[in-house]
């Protein structure tokens, strides 16, 4: 199933994605990158949730969830 999220990046190529994204395993994902600039609300939606998302990111349960990702080699 494809799946659609809206996100913003920076001119240093830092993503920011603008909502919690629960996948049950490693996906690829392509990026398109729009020519407008973010609507403000959705950049500064983007710096306020992510605070929250870290401290849900450095759970003991998120770790295990994403531990097979150690075993993939490095590019």
């Amino acid at each position: 199933m494809l799946q659609t999220i809206e996100a913003v990046i920076d001119e240093k190529g830092m993503l920011r994605i603008l909502e919690p994204i629960k996948l049950p395993k490693l996906r690829r994902v392509i990026i398109t990158i729009l020519n407008e600039e973010p609507r403000e609300e959705a950049f500064n939606l983007a710096l306020l949730s992510e605070a929250t998302l870290a401290t849900d990111w450095l759970r003991p349960e998120e770790d295990e969830a994403w531990s097979h990702l150690a075993q993939l080699p490095s590019l």
